[in-house]
């Protein structure tokens, strides 16, 4: 599998930066509010059934940080996560083929940002949200990242 753009150059072992993502989750079926509920125990990213997106899924590491995106209704980046364990089974598969990774909720995005907010932002023009809006788990690079946080509020070296 080619490494994701977000995990380019990056330093092996425990010094090397968090890679960046996106997980997109339908808000009348799990929304930013229901992980937040879920508090320090997090949740279970489950029920992702496209192989991309679960081999995005295995390339994470424990503390890397993504978007949550509500699609469908909103269409809008409205906070951030964290991964807080590796790709295991996912526990709503009888299958065994699918993965899954566990996050937390770390904070709310100040501002939301919509996916037409992405689309008029030159700079994210080759961001997977803009490019592959089908896809439920997306890596992010570094820059998107930034970007993303300052249009929504955020100071991305605080997180």
């Amino acid at each position: 599998m080619p490494k994701s753009p977000s995990r380019a150059g990056a330093a092996k072992g425990k010094s090397a930066q968090p890679a960046y993502w996106l997980l997109k989750s339908e808000p009348d079926a799990f929304s930013w509010d229901d992980l937040k509920a879920k508090g320090k125990a997090g949740e279970p990213w489950s029920g992702v059934r496209n192989f991309l997106a679960r081999n995005n899924m295995k390339a994470m590491k424990i503390g890397d940080l993504g978007f949550f995106y509500h699609s469908n209704i909103g269409k809008e980046i409205v906070g951030i996560l964290k991964v807080t364990a590796l790709a295991h089974p996912d526990p709503s598969d009888d299958t065994g083929k699918w993965e899954c990774v566990d996050v937390v909720a770390v904070a709310d995005m100040p501002k939301a940002v919509t996916l037409e907010d992405a689309k008029a932002t030159p700079s994210l023009s080759k961001m997977s949200l803009v490019t592959t809006t089908r896809l439920s788990v997306q890596p992010v690079t570094p820059e998107e990242w930034r970007t993303v946080c300052k249009m929504g509020g955020l100071d991305p070296k605080k997180l």
